[in-house]
This record gives structure tokens, C-alpha cells and sequence, in this order.
């Protein structure tokens, strides 16, 4: 028996079937092309799901449960995706919508970020602990929390939605309504906005190099390889970048203390070039700075595929 995670994201719908094991032997995808009206969304989340078991030959009677990782909060009692500013979802009938176009009854929706956070710790960096946190740096911030083994969801099912907590009182103004929320400043959508501000104001940076003096294919990697090389500029922005995010992640340590912070999402693919200057900062920020025992900050290791075998781990 098999049982189908799918994240979706505001790009794309990526679909994994996993075995007993948390194996993903069949993959399928869409384009999301949100913001559109849920239906068309679900219809394409269908489809795809059917494209996976095809490769297989597998039937509905092969699968237990489909579980989706989705932006924003879900609502378990009223089966409703209540609000996902990403996707222009509110109040969606989530579970009825995938139900009706896949034919399986046993279909479960949590955040994506606890679903990462369930992936990676069922089966990636975080096996083997009860207290573990997962921040993923993309689109926004998210994040998921594992606390004595169990996520962490909340009286609204929202909980751990720290990318919306604010770091910079009357700061930037972000799409779920507050202003200075961490996500403004630590997000890979945030590291291009600022990369491009320092590129403006220094036409001879190594980060036009990296971009081919096309502004338009500035990424979350941009900076990094240009400071790899030595650029000054790039330095300046990677420096700043990595402030902000020690500030929530200094932030999330105090709150819950896990033994493992794990870190995922684009900009978590720079790997220690992110973490060791990371680390350091932290180290000379939390309140336990004395303890004998501290939290790991550590790399995650399943990649994207983390909130597909998460999602395929949901079960209520």
C-alpha cells in the first residue's frame, strides 16, 4: 500500500507517491499558475496525482491516503483551507474539492511548513529527536514545530507561522497585513529585493557579472556567488541578510529550545556559506548562551522533497 504527498506551492503542484519506507517511487507536477480560482487549482492537483499512479500502474485501491502541504492555515474540523495569501485562497473546501476529483476518502491538509518539518523529521536531520523546529526560506518564511513529538498547530490550527512575526516595529509591509514581519527580511523573495537595492546604488559590482547585466534573473544566489568572489557589495548584502535571519532564528530558540533548528528551503541549499555565520551570530544572541547544552543548527537533508513525504505522513 502507498500513500500520495503533495506539496503545493504558488508555482508549482508536485505530487510524490511514497512506500512503507518514506520512498518516493513516482513523481508527477503542474503548473499552479495561481492566483485562479481554487477549482481549476484541485483540478490540476487531480490530475496530477492520477499522472504519478499511471507511472506505476497503481489504482486508488493501492493508495491509504492522500496528505497536501499548502501555504497558509487549514482548518481540520471544518476541512477548509481558511486563508493562503499566496495562493488568493479563503475559506477553500479543500479536503471536499480533492475528494470529489480523486475518489479517495482519506484525504488529509496541513501547512507546508509542518509538513517539511514532519518529513524531515520522520525521515531526514531531525530523526531520533522530540523537540525539533524547521524554517524554510523561499517564496515567504515558513515554519514548523515539533514539540515532545507532536507538530505544533495550535488553537486555530496556525500555529508556527513565525515568518509572520515582526522583527522591525513599522517595517515593510507584507501581504498578511502586518508591517516589519520577519519574512519581509529573511525570505529568498526578500534577499532579491535587497540584492537588486545594492545593485542599483553599485553599477560595478560582481553581481551584475553573476546576472549577466540582466536585472531580471536576480536570485537568492545572486549575492552569495558574487561575495564568494570577493565582492565587497554582495558581502554587505549576504551580512545584512543573515542579521535579519539570526534575529528570528535567536527568536525561535528562545521560545522553544529544540535540539535541532533545521534550516531548508532555496536559500538553505547555500549550506554552511548560510549557517556558519548564522551560527555565529545566534551563539551571541540567545538567552541560554551559558547553557552546556544548545540547540544544532543543521542543513536539511530530503530537499524538496521533505513536504512531499511529510504530506504523505499526515493522518488526521
Amino acid at each position: 500500500m502507498y500513500r500520495v504527498g503533495i506539496d503545493l506551492g504558488g508555482t508549482n503542484i508536485v505530487v510524490g507517491i511514497t512506500d512503507e519506507k518514506n520512498n518516493i517511487i513516482a513523481r508527477a507536477s503542474r503548473k499552479t499558475n495561481a492566483p485562479r480560482a481554487a477549482e481549476l487549482i484541485f483540478d490540476d492537483m487531480a490530475a496530477a496525482v492520477k499522472d504519478a499512479m499511471d507511472s506505476r500502474g497503481l489504482t486508488n485501491a493501492d493508495i491509504i491516503s492522500i496528505g497536501v502541504g499548502t501555504p497558509g492555515s487549514v482548518n481540520k474540523e471544518l476541512e477548509l483551507i481558511e486563508f493562503a495569501n499566496n495562493l488568493g485562497f479563503d475559506n477553500v473546501p479543500a479536503y471536499k474539492l480533492l475528494r470529489d476529483r480523486t475518489g479517495v476518502k482519506n484525504v488529509y491538509f496541513d501547512n507546508d511548513a509542518n509538513c517539511a518539518a514532519l518529513g524531515e523529521a520522520v525521515a531526514g536531520c531531525g530523526q531520533g529527536v522530540k523537540n525539533f523546529v524547521m524554517i524554510t526560506l523561499g517564496t515567504g518564511v515558513g515554519s514548523g514545530l515539533i514539540v515532545n513529538g507532536k507538530l505544533v498547530t495550535g488553537l486555530n490550527y496556525a500555529a508556527g507561522e513565525m515568518g509572520h512575526t515582526v522583527i522591525v516595529f513599522n517595517g515593510l509591509q507584507c501581504n498578511c497585513g502586518r508591517r516589519g514581519c520577519w519574512e519581509k527580511y529573511s525570505s529568498a523573495t526578500a534577499l532579491i529585493s535587497q540584492t537588486k537595492d545594492a545593485m542599483r546604488l553599485d553599477p560595478y559590482s560582481l553581481m551584475w557579472d553573476e546576472v549577466g547585466g540582466d536585472y531580471t534573473r536576480v536570485s537568492g544566489r545572486t549575492a552569495f556567488r558574487a561575495a564568494d568572489k570577493g565582492d565587497v557589495t554582495a558581502k554587505k548584502v549576504v551580512s545584512r541578510y543573515i542579521s535579519y535571519l539570526a534575529c528570528g532564528v535567536s527568536n525561535l530558540i528562545n521560545i522553544f529550545q529544540p535540539e535541532i533548528l533545521c534550516v531548508g528551503g532555496g536559500i538553505g541549499n547555500e549550506k554552511e556559506n548560510l549557517l556558519a555565520p548564522l551560527r555565529k551570530i545566534v551563539a551571541s544572541e540567545i538567552y541560554s548562551i551559558h547553557a552546556k547544552k544548545q540547540t544544532k543548527i543543521m542543513s536539511a537533508t530530503l530537499g524538496n522533497d521533505a513536504g512531499i513525504i511529510g504530506a504523505a505522513l499526515l493522518d488526521e
